[in-house]
């Protein structure tokens, strides 16, 4: 027997206390395990989840959970940095192995809690700290261990998603669409770690470390959100034959590792473009296997709550012999790419006031720094106001490409501050 505390029951302990108790038969039946729940931990004890919880179960007294000699694993599902951080590391300290869903604490503070883990030769269960129901860190720990990562990038923030495909679906503003995230509690009140970028950040740099085998690297992440996305872009992207997508991307190219969270248009014949609302999807890329993608739903009580009784299944099956964390041990001294070295195709958004020449003088300052056009976009005849002019391009490097913009807008002929997106896909992709 294995003997579980949790601390936390909100959401996601929730989910997690229902499949443990209503899966129980089933879980030991695949498993021959028999799991028991014994303490869960919360500061609100008396408010009704719908969940039936045996009595004696639940206390609002922390050490219960962390001092308890009968519980073996202890469940951290209260997320934020501190206190969860401190409950975490007393566990360790009294040679319990942990399960958490947290990825905020894991990217910025993982290495503590990952080294003390090995001092103390405890296990730490993370499935359910990147997308939700979706086994991604199993994929990469295990299914797919044989292979050399050569890229991987995703959805992987359900609530940008969601506004994203509300924005493209009905045209709506950012601000409309996030109104209607937060009525249907797809979003929070205060959005920020979604809409920024934040949380996605944080799930990606446990990726990269597990795939990658780098220190967890979230403060070199470069980080866009969603915020500044307006219908026009989205518009113009579905002319030219994509989807606007916020991506967290990993790639590994010659021996550097570009880490990198934006927005991104791709392809509407891409598999990944047609990921719409909460759902999240994730895409792998092997030497041996080739591509791969996982679905699924990224969040919610049930979904997560898999993620994290997979990761106590787990661990309670080699509690007897066990095994190192896969982050925190041997770290390869790859390099991370500074941001304005990474190559990608763009679009282009600027506010130029309508003269004859216009277009010559931009594609002239975009030439001067090797940027190529592949194709251009220019709406509505207001013959001396402003109107928007969009350009796709070739491959050009990031830091060439913010040069000619900061020139492009200074022109007297430029209206407003230009707006760019970078472009996933293949350089035969954008030639329509």
């Amino acid at each position: 027997m294995a003997g579980v505390g949790i601390i936390g029951f909100g959401t996601v302990g929730t989910g997690t206390v229902k499949v443990l108790l209503e899966n129980s038969e089933l879980i030991k039946k695949r498993t021959g395990l028999d799991l028991k729940l014994i303490k869960i931990a919360d500061l609100d004890i008396k408010r009704n989840r719908g969940v039936r919880v045996p009595q004696g179960i639940l206390t609002d007294d922390v050490s219960q959970v962390l001092e308890n000699p009968s519980i073996d694993i202890v469940v951290e599902l209260i997320g934020g940095l501190r206190p969860a951080k401190d409950f975490i590391l007393r566990a360790i300290r009294n040679k319990k192995h942990v399960v958490t869903a947290n990825k905020a604490l894991l990217a910025e503070d993982g290495e503590d809690i990952f080294r003390e883990a090995a001092e103390n030769g405890v296990m730490i269960g993370f499935e359910a700290s990147v997308a939700g129901g979706i086994p991604i860190i199993k994929v990469v720990k295990e299914g797919l261990v044989g292979n050399k990562f050569l890229s991987i990038y995703g959805i992987i923030n359900g609530t940008s998603n969601y506004i994203l495909t509300k924005m493209t679906d009905e045209r709506i503003s950012f601000q409309d669409a996030l109104k209607e995230a937060q009525r249907l509690g797809y979003a929070e009140a205060d959005p920020g770690l979604d809409v920024e970028g934040i949380d996605a950040a944080h799930k990606l740099t446990i990726l990269a470390s597990l795939a990658f085998g780098i220190p967890l690297s979230y403060k070199k992440i470069y980080r866009e959100g969603i915020t500044n996305i307006t219908p026009l872009d989205i518009e113009f992207a579905s002319e030219l034959g994509y989807r606007i997508k916020l991506l967290a991307i990993a790639k590994l190219l010659n021996k550097e590792l570009e880490l990198r969270v934006h927005p991104t248009m791709v392809p509407e014949e891409y598999l990944i473009s047609r990921v719409d609302g909460v759902f999240n999807a994730i895409y792998v890329e092997g030497d041996a296997v080739g591509p791969t993608l996982y679905y699924g739903r990224g969040a919610g009580d049930m979904p997560t709550g898999s993620a994290v009784v997979s990761d106590i299944v787990d661990i309670a099956k080699k509690i007897k012999s066990p095994e190192p964390n896969s982050i925190g041990t041997g770290y390869s001294d790859m390099a991370i790419k500074d941001m304005g070295e990474i190559m990608s195709m763009y679009y282009f958004r600027f506010t130029a006031i309508d003269r004859p020449g216009v277009l010559s003088k931009i594609s002239g300052i975009l030439g001067e720094h090797n940027i190529s056009i592949a194709s251009v976009i220019q709406k509505g005849r207001r013959i001396g106001g402003a109107v928007p002019l969009v350009i796709l391009t070739h491959t050009a490097k990031e830091k060439d490409v913010k040069t000619a913009l900061s020139e492009i807008d200074r022109l007297p002929v430029v209206a407003d501050k230009s707006f760019l997106l970078r472009v996933e896909g293949k350089e035969e992709d954008i030639i329509k």
